[in-house]
């Protein structure tokens, strides 16, 4: 099936994107902040822009001089003080401009790729067409009666947080197959009745998180690969430091601790 290729538009009030590492550019207007509009911040004649609707991306690398307004913020932050569709506007433009900087070249023959479209760029010598790379990844609440599992994984800045069992989708699985393997793989435990929760695009740097429910079916909680440092069964009364919005995992845990997924608490 081929891609659609599809052009940004510019208008009158184009918001900006400039983003880099995980951080953004906002403005401060009267202690309020919002991104910057087209016109108040100017870029380098060589810098390339990404265009959608409403929105013009570009990398913090290519700005040219920050106004005294401009503040930089974490792109993750920054869901707290933007308004949803604004905050999914500036993570879709931080995946794109990573994209953009860390796939400069044709892995077939090396040659510096040209950009062919706003998600796309080219191959001069083979022809070949290249697309913004998404990694697949799974979330899973895995409950015990009214029990939730949850861990703390290595990978996490602090020692405190406790999350959910997570990991990449790998070649030639499908994504139940992956929940059922990521856990025995790390908590050596075994599931039934996986359940789709939703998904959701994460810019850090380009992941599609796809949330799960399942069910405990057996096994004793070990820590087997390495990659989980601690973790348990938990009830609603004594939930553990969590991770913090907008992560997906932070809303299954919320769901469960709202009282969904009743049908399955029920013990088999």
């Amino acid at each position: 099936m081929k891609r659609k290729k599809k052009q940004g538009k510019l208008t009158a009030m184009n918001d900006l994107i400039i983003t880099g590492s995980s951080r953004l550019m906002l403005m401060n207007e009267k202690g309020k902040l919002r991104l910057p509009h087209e016109g108040e911040v100017s870029w380098l004649p060589e810098a390339e822009k990404f265009l959608f609707p409403g929105y013009i991306a570009l990398s913090l690398k290519d700005i040219d001089g920050f106004p005294s307004e401009a503040v930089e913020y974490g792109l993750r932050e920054s869901w707290s003080i933007l308004p949803s569709e604004k905050y999914k506007a500036a993570a879709k433009g931080a995946a794109l401009v990573n994209w953009n900087d860390s796939e400069r070249f044709c892995p077939l023959d090396g040659t510096p790729l040209l950009r062919n479209s706003e998600i796309s760029k080219c191959c001069p010598t083979c022809g070949r067409e290249y697309f913004p790379r998404l990694s697949p990844a799974i979330v899973v609440l895995v409950l015990r009666g009214e029990e939730a599992l949850l861990v703390h994984a290595s990978t996490l800045k602090n020692p405190e947080v406790m999350t959910l069992v997570a990991g990449y989708v790998e070649t030639g699985e499908t994504l139940e197959e992956c929940v059922r393997r990521e856990i025995k793989e790390e908590t050596d435990l075994d599931v039934a009745d996986i359940r789709y929760f939703g998904s959701q695009a994460w810019p850090y740097p380009n992941q599609l998180m796809m949330g799960f429910t399942a069910r405990y079916a057996g096994g004793i909680l070990r820590f087997a690969d390495g990659e989980i440092t601690a973790g348990d069964f938990f009830t609603r009364d004594n939930i553990p430091v969590i991770p913090t919005m907008p992560s997906l995992s932070r809303v299954i845990i919320e769901a469960w601790r709202d009282g969904k997924f009743s049908e399955i608490y029920k013990e088999c």
